[in-house]
């Protein structure tokens, strides 16, 4: 049940009614002045002095206060935090947080002014900061330059929020903080934007200027040519950069730091290792996602962010094959986050106003805060130095006639009456008479007489240094570059922006893809795929020859062409070109060494071998193939463009492919090579063509237990060789070998189709049959297993000679590329 209130109501002409009659217009107008006032002054810009917002001024300070110095242990943030609010700024903690967060990013702040322990936040923010009770603090090194000899009646102090706390109205600043890690904030009507610079090039510039107060702005800029970012990357055009140095307003971009790399055998990508200011990867990644999903963004294959802590930032976008990576590489610029663009509004409080500053005058208030900072530190060390000599002074005086002061004090009433006296006696003041009453008789020997003249000796000194430093403008200002300096020395670190003129030729200009210029395609002895910039044949000479140079098979294409691929399995496979790692000038570097394994282009089974490349012209002979159980085919051109994979020839079982080439002109002489060293060889028109499926003829007799080892064929019209090696059935390792034999190819003769040759070698003892075999054009080249050139006997006229020693084993010959 209510209860009703007992209270008598005041009689109605208890209050005195009054009223204000206030135009809207002229309250709203007051109120909005006071409130952006507020922000301006107290909240939103920093103080040109010492670069910092009252917020970050006051987290320094209390840091300070709690002792949290860089040799001390880390404290959670929640208690600076709450220090900070309680004591000295009237706001939320949200907001004193997360100035205490960006304080301690190194992505953020050129020079960081916290030490953070724990999860601060990552590049862009994808990644946000943990909650102050779990993250620790601590100032950092440098941040103890910024209240250095604050307790020295350097800086002003003022109440603070509720009058029961001081804090200072600016910090002393061993270092222009504001030019060194910049500044940004949103004020009524105003805002600041400032990039951080480097210390040392920023330090350089003022000690310039305090030497040359006249300096021009141009001579100023030798020092710091522009901005100095966190995170790197590249500025492009440095017009925008001297517009703000000179009016405090201008425009840069900034380009992430990226190079061409080879991310995989078959790919290249763009490597990215510094981003714009502010810009972190995820930002990119789905910038990126959402431009090849709309389809504005052509020929980026996949994207993965490998940063990590060791490393540091590593986005890898992949290159679809086809595609120019520069031409890539401007889309990405021009359409995602790679580049940005900074706008300089160098606005800042300078004695409580805003104003928009340019180079020199950001460094000349600045330096005129360190001068008043040095001034006032030199008068308060004199004061307290002036201090110490008069009691000193007056114990020495103490001291001279020491049992006399014994005795006017011992016949005092009490100490009042001995202040007096002493007072009188050796015309002292009360402050050296109390200082010696307070001494300890301990401290009234000889010894101490000596410390005290020497101290004497040692304060005038010091007094008589302040004193000119004081009275003495030039000095004033030598002794402030000379601690900027050693600030300098102690804090500088190389500069990570890289400034360019401008981005030099856009690569756009460049077609996006790869044009469809003709080329070559090779195959190494060693197993390895690749492409040539165009299609020329490969350079002759010996000379030249290094690892990967044997080129055992090449077929002219064009760069967005296709190519076959016969393996020994009978199987012939489509292989995009584009696909293949594009070589460098074969002029220049003639080797294969920057191709791509089979295995990671083709699917091959674990006992199938790639044999040769050809073109896919079914306007040409054909393909010719010989098996290891001697038999041959032709194969006739019909390739469906729509199937990948084709057979090509129908194998018995436990037959394979030893051989394949494709015909060039129809009349080449067919070459088969068996283990028992006999060769065959006859025209290839004795060789009905056949579709893909048949099985192919008998293309050798073979003897009981051999089988074919080569199969080639070579044009009767160019000069030729046989190339052999004997070796021993017995021998587990094909690399040891015997003898070797190179014999000219005209003098095996023709023979017809199906019969069993003509002896090619003579085996001497310990050989039973041929481990090697080649016929083909010269000159030939041979390599050993390891892909290095191997040497090949001179030429013997002998069909049926026996060979000589190998000094390396050869495990591949061809002849030349073209």
């Amino acid at each position: 049940m209510a209860r009703r209130s007992t209270k008598t109501p005041p009689p109605d002409d208890a209050f005195e009614e009054k009223i204000l009659d206030i135009d809207v217009v002229d309250e709203m107008q007051g109120s909005f002045l006071e409130y952006a006032y507020s922000v301006i002054y107290s909240r939103a810009l920093p103080d040109a002095r010492d670069g910092m917002k009252p917020v970050q001024r006051r987290i320094v300070y209390q840091m300070n206060e709690m002792g949290l110095r860089p040799e001390r242990g880390y404290v959670k943030c929640a208690r600076v935090v709450g220090e900070v609010m309680g004591k000295l700024h009237p706001h939320g903690d949200a907001s004193i947080y997360d100035a205490l967060v960006r304080m301690a990013q190194p992505f953020s702040m050129r020079l960081p002014m916290v030490d953070g322990h724990g999860n601060f936040g990552s590049l862009g923010n994808d990644d946000p900061p943990a909650a102050m009770r779990y993250t620790e603090c601590r100032m950092a090194d440098a941040t103890s330059l910024m209240t250095e000899s604050i307790d020295e009646d350097t800086v002003d102090f003022t109440p603070n929020y509720d009058g029961q706390e001081r804090e200072p109205v600016a910090l002393p600043a061993a270092y222009p903080n504001l030019l060194v890690n910049g500044s940004s904030g949103i004020a009524v009507g105003m805002a600041t934007n400032m990039p951080p610079h480097n210390l040392g090039e920023v330090i350089a510039a003022a000690r310039h200027l305090i030497k040359h107060p006249g300096a021009d702005l141009e001579t100023l800029m030798k020092y710091v040519p522009g901005p100095d970012l966190p995170t790197g990357g590249r500025i492009v055009g440095l017009s925008g950069i001297k517009d703000a140095y000179e009016s405090g307003r201008g425009t840069f971009k900034i380009r992430a730091t990226v190079s061409v790399e080879a991310v995989t055998a078959r790919r290249k990508g763009l490597v990215v290792t510094e981003l714009p200011f502010s810009v972190g990867p995820e930002k990119v990644i789905a910038k990126i996602k959402d431009l090849v999903g709309a389809k504005k963004l052509q020929g980026i294959a996949d994207v993965k962010d490998l940063t990590d802590r060791e490393h540091g930032l590593r986005l890898v976008i992949e290159i679809k094959n086809g595609f120019v990576p520069e031409a890539v590489l401007e889309q990405l610029y021009k359409l995602t986050p790679m580049e940005e663009s900074f706008g300089i509004n160098n606005v800042a409080l300078v004695d409580g106003q805003p104003l928009t500053l340019g180079l020199k005058e950001l460094l000349e208030v600045y330096l005129d805060h360190r001068f008043e900072v040095v001034r006032r530190r030199s008068e308060f060390r004199r004061g307290k130095k002036r201090d110490r000599l008069h009691l000193v002074e007056g114990l020495l005086i103490a001291l001279l006639d020491i049992d006399e002061v014994i005795r006017l004090i011992r016949s005092s009433e009490n100490s009042a009456q001995a202040k007096e006296r002493l007072i009188e006696r050796f015309t002292l003041s009360e402050v050296q008479t109390q200082y010696i009453l307070d001494t300890p008789l301990r401290r009234l020997t000889k010894y101490d007489r000596i410390e005290l003249e020497a101290e004497r000796d040692k304060l005038n000194a010091e007094i008589d240094e302040l004193t000119r430093i004081l009275e003495s403008d030039a000095e004033l200002r030598k002794l402030v570059s000379s601690e900027l300096a050693a600030v300098a020395k102690k804090f500088g670190t190389d500069r990570r922006t890289v400034l360019l003129e401008s981005a030099g030729a856009p690569a756009a200009a460049v077609s996006l893809q790869v044009a469809d210029d003709p080329c070559r395609v090779l195959l190494s002895s060693t197993g390895l795929l690749a492409r040539t910039v165009n299609g020329e044949p490969l350079p002759e000479g010996d000379g030249k020859r290094v690892k990967h140079d044997v080129i055992v098979s090449a077929v002219p294409a064009t760069a967005r062409g296709e190519v076959g691929a016969v393996t020994s399995a009978g199987r012939l496979l489509r292989l995009s070109v584009v696909d293949l790692p594009q070589l460098p000038d074969t002029a220049s570097a003639p080797n294969l060494s920057g191709g791509a394994p089979v295995a990671e282009l083709l699917s091959l089974e674990a006992d199938e071998k790639l044999i040769c490349l050809m073109t896919l012209d079914e306007s040409s002979p054909g393909l010719a193939l010989g098996t290891e159980q001697g038999v041959v085919k032709r194969v006739v051109p019909d390739y469906p463009a729509n199937k990948e994979e084709l057979e090509v020839i129908t194998l018995k079982d436990g037959d394979r492919i030893v051989g394949a080439m494709e015909l060039r002109t129809g009349e080449e002489d067919l070459v088969f090579i068996t283990d028992d060293a006999q060769l065959l060889r006859y025209p290839a028109g004795q060789v009905r063509p056949q579709g893909r499926p048949a099985g192919g003829m008998t293309g050798i007799k073979l003897t009981q237990g051999a089988k074919v080892i080569s199969f080639t064929a070579v044009d009767p019209a160019v000069d030729a060789v046989v190339f052999t090696v004997a070796g021993s059935r017995g021998t587990l390792d094909d690399s040891v070998q015997t003898t070797a034999k190179l014999t000219p190819f005209d003098q095996y003769p023709r023979k017809g189709r199906a019969t069993g040759g003509v002896r090619c070698q003579r085996l001497l003892k310990g050989e039973d049959c041929l481990s090697f075999a080649w016929a083909g054009p010269t000159p030939p080249r041979a390599a050993q297993r390891t892909g290095l050139p191997a040497q090949l006997p001179e030429p013997d006229p002998r069909r049926d000679g026996s060979g000589v020693s190998l000094a390396k084993p050869v495990a591949a010959i061809a002849g030349p590329a073209a």
